[in-house]
């Protein structure tokens, strides 16, 4: 699923009040982790992850996993927050036309 820049700027703004759901640690990206983002993806569709790191290849690395095995989709990285959106079952968000 591609998002258009429309979609993509709606789903920002829904998530500029929201606060980081998941935040990773020193131990990286762990089976724990990825868990815990699937079930916040399946619970609100749209969720800010936490990545404390300073070294930008890593922190790409990280983010580009996770957008492999959950499946979502990267809206936007700010700093240390990447915003994810993955629809689920019943929708909750609706999304602007393309």
């Amino acid at each position: 699923m591609n998002l258009s820049n429309k979609q993509k700027k709606h789903l920002k703004g829904l998530a500029h009040s929201l606060k980081p759901v998941v935040m990773l640690g020193q131990n990286g990206l762990t089976e724990g982790v990825l868990a815990e983002i699937e079930n916040a993806l399946n619970f609100h569709e749209l969720i800010k992850v936490k990545i404390a790191t300073d070294d930008r290849e890593m922190k790409q690395l990280i983010i580009d996993a996770i957008v492999r095995e959950t499946e979502a989709i990267n809206v936007a990285k700010i700093g240390h927050i990447v915003i994810l959106y993955r629809q689920s079952e019943e929708k909750k968000i609706d999304l602007p036309r393309q």
